[in-house]
């Protein structure tokens, strides 16, 4: 019964790390959006993981450690190289000019800050944790973010032709990179003292996984990305807790 009681929640850790493996090589075949729905479901996967970890009492170094890596590649790597296609297939980014490099550049650099801040995580996992990240996590910036930004991007079509791509992504990638190692508080989605706020959390994630399971309303999913890096980054600056 011990070994089953870590297994469950690695083994959703392990198909999150394959799916965003998953991810890629679908990206790099074309179907971009596919793709990125396997990011949504690599994020839905991570929640499950958590949450089989925590009711079953499975938390463990490897556990930590073995996410931290699902988590760079799903929400790393796969968002990076989803970002990179979409600009050459949308954002006619051509290839080895100034802007090919610009854009290759920004996905370095988003991969590179989430691993520095999954690595950051790691080292204050002994730390009693709070109610509060120091830095935008990496599952909310690739994992619910630049996935449903894409999606978005391709089923209106109209929309992603109209705006110069091949300036917004370097910029959204260098932002999100530089939100990722800084010190900015931000919420977990925990219980907290207020009704609402627990109601809006519960409400927030059972539609999510509609979403992401049935594959519908990607704007949704990148609109409330957007309202709770607003609101949680708000929220940050305005609060006296302790950042963890």
């Amino acid at each position: 019964m011990g070994i089953l009681r870590y297994t469950i929640p690695n083994s959703f850790t392990a198909l999150s790390l394959l799916l965003g493996l998953a991810s890629v090589a679908t990206t790099q075949v074309g179907d971009l959006e596919f793709a990125a729905w396997m990011i949504v479901w690599c994020g839905l996967l991570d929640t499950m993981d958590g949450v089989a970890a925590r009711v079953l009492n499975a938390t463990s170094s490897f556990g930590a450690e073995f996410d931290s890596m699902a988590d760079l590649v799903a929400f790393g790597v796969a968002p990076a190289m989803l970002v990179f296609n979409l600009g050459l297939q949308y954002g006619d980014v051509e290839l080895e000019t100034g802007q090919f490099w610009v854009l290759l550049s920004a996905c370095g650099v988003f991969v590179l800050a989430g691993a520095m801040r999954l690595a950051r995580f790691n080292l204050s996992s002994d730390v009693p944790h709070g109610g509060w990240f120091t830095g935008i996590p990496i599952t909310a910036a690739g994992g619910g973010l630049i996935s449903s930004m894409v999606i978005v991007m391709i089923w209106h079509d109209d929309i992603s032709t109209a705006l110069p791509l091949h300036l917004y992504l370097p910029v959204l990638m260098f932002i999100l990179g530089i939100l990722m190692v800084s010190r900015i508080r931000f919420p977990k989605a925990t219980l907290r003292k207020s009704k609402i706020i627990n109601a809006f959390q519960i409400v927030n994630i059972a539609l999510i996984f509609y979403c992401g399971i049935f594959r519908v309303y990607p704007e949704y999913l990148f609109g409330i990305g957007i309202f709770l890096l607003v609101a949680g980054t708000i929220a940050g600056r305005i609060t006296r807790d302790r950042p963890i």
